[in-house]
């Protein structure tokens, strides 16, 4: 298998140049949080703190994780006695792609594809360009197409 990475190594210990796509640990960590609400939806709102130990992350990285969250509209959360985070839809009405194009920088394989405003001198006569853009398409359907109960 070949393990997509930024500037990493595939299975042949060859170094690979550039990006292939790679999920960071910000995005792969807010799909988890997202499972842990909606896994353990009671009705009250969930401790970061009870996360963080279920998931064995560091509850100072949920913090920062959350609150972009919060301000993606994705949870709610409420501070004080009783605090905690919670859905703000069923999980059957969030998809993988909305929570990772929020935590993602882009999901782009290449650059004239992820960035706005971005000129590439060799877009009209680019005969790769469409190759690139199939794949894009692959890869936004595929987390589109899969939603927070699909993987429950």
């Amino acid at each position: 298998m070949i393990y997509p990475t930024a500037y990493g190594y595939n299975r042949l210990n060859r170094e690979i140049k550039g990006v292939i796509i790679m999920i960071s640990t910000k995005g792969r960590y807010a799909i988890r949080v997202m499972l842990d609400l909606a896994k353990n939806d009671n009705g009250n709102y969930i401790p970061l703190k009870d996360i963080a130990e279920r998931q064995e992350i560091s509850k100072k990285y949920l913090e920062i994780i959350v609150k972009e969250m919060v301000t993606g509209g994705l949870v709610k959360g409420a501070s004080g006695k009783g605090g905690g985070y919670k859905l703000l839809r069923k999980p059957e009405e969030y998809t993988i792609g909305e929570i990772l194009d929020l935590m993602e920088i882009t999901m782009s394989s290449v650059a004239c594809l992820a960035e706005k405003g971005y000129e590439c001198p060799r877009m009209e006569k680019c005969e790769t360009l469409p190759m690139w853009k199939e794949f894009d398409d692959m890869v936004h359907d595929f987390f589109y197409g899969r939603t927070l109960k699909d993987i429950m």
